[in-house]
């Protein structure tokens, strides 16, 4: 099924961040947090190749101390506050076109950020997107249990709730129960693939055709708080793997940066406000 297809993946790691500096080398349990991407890509039986876009020669030697290639730089316009995967994702096809002539099938998008996640989910994923020919692309998610029916938006002054177009006219779901209302789900940052030839097509990022992939409700590293919470989750046998490989292949010296509980107090209020607004890689 996927012998003759070129899957890589590629991690987004710009070196800013404003809710933990220098956020995606951060020490998790021991690791920098990229190393965790790096070695479940590496784990995925789909996956050939490890590359690592960045803007940050840090990153650059830490990502290749836990053995992902780092072929080009990520330019600065790539790597603002503002700037879009669609970017990032068309730089790094363009670079391996020009100088490898060489162009993926898959691209399996692996946000440091997600740190903790069980290998044989990740090649379902990949497994998936390749038997639906339909699909221009795949995107995790996992359950909102507050259901995006009981989300409105603002307009004209008035609540203009979300969902209205599957329901008659007269019908006011927001007021039944999150039970009897169609599930949704919440995007994460577990696994998505994407498809270079839908980008080169269509311009557009994921297409029309989005295959949903539900998985778990996942650790998101965005505070000091997620980082602890996510050290006791990694002792879940189910992390096994993972942390096995990272001890193999752990570099001698260490190259990872630890940032202390003393100098989190700085920042405890800062990511309280900054939560919710949304992160780059």
């Amino acid at each position: 099924m996927a012998k003759n297809k070129k899957i890589i993946a590629l991690i987004p790691a710009r070196g800013g961040s404003k809710s933990i500096p220098k956020k995606n080398i951060i020490d998790l349990a021991g690791f920098p947090l990229i190393a965790y991407s790096i070695a479940a890509a590496k784990l995925s039986k789909f996956i050939s190749r490890v590359i690592v876009s960045t803007d940050s020669e840090e990153i650059v030697k830490i990502s290749k101390s836990y053995g992902a290639e780092v072929p080009f730089m990520r330019p600065k316009k790539y790597a603002t506050d503002n700037a879009r995967d669609i970017g990032i994702i068309k730089h790094a096809v363009r670079w391996f076109k020009r100088n490898e002539n060489f162009c993926p099938d898959y691209l399996v998008f692996l946000r440091p950020t997600t740190p903790l996640r069980n290998i044989e989910v990740i090649d379902k994923a990949i497994s998936e997107i390749i038997k639906d020919k339909k699909a221009t692309a795949l995107r995790s998610g996992h359950r909102f249990e507050s259901s995006a029916y009981k989300l409105f938006r603002k307009k004209g002054g008035y609540a203009e709730f979300f969902g209205k177009e599957d329901f008659k006219p007269d019908v006011e779901y927001q007021d039944f129960p999150r039970q009897k209302l169609p599930a949704t789900y919440k995007t994460n940052g577990y696994v998505d693939v994407l498809l270079p030839k839908t980008i080169e097509k269509t311009g557009k990022l994921h297409g029309k055709k989005i295959r949903a992939f539900v998985t778990d409700e996942v650790a998101d590293i965005d505070s000091l708080r997620d980082v602890n919470f996510a050290k006791e989750i990694l002792k879940n046998r189910e992390y096994s793997p993972l942390i096995n490989l990272l001890n193999k292949i752990k570099p001698r010296s260490r190259v990872l940066t630890d940032f202390s509980e003393e100098k989190s107090n700085n920042y405890e209020i800062s990511q309280i406000s900054l939560r919710g607004k949304g992160r780059k890689n």
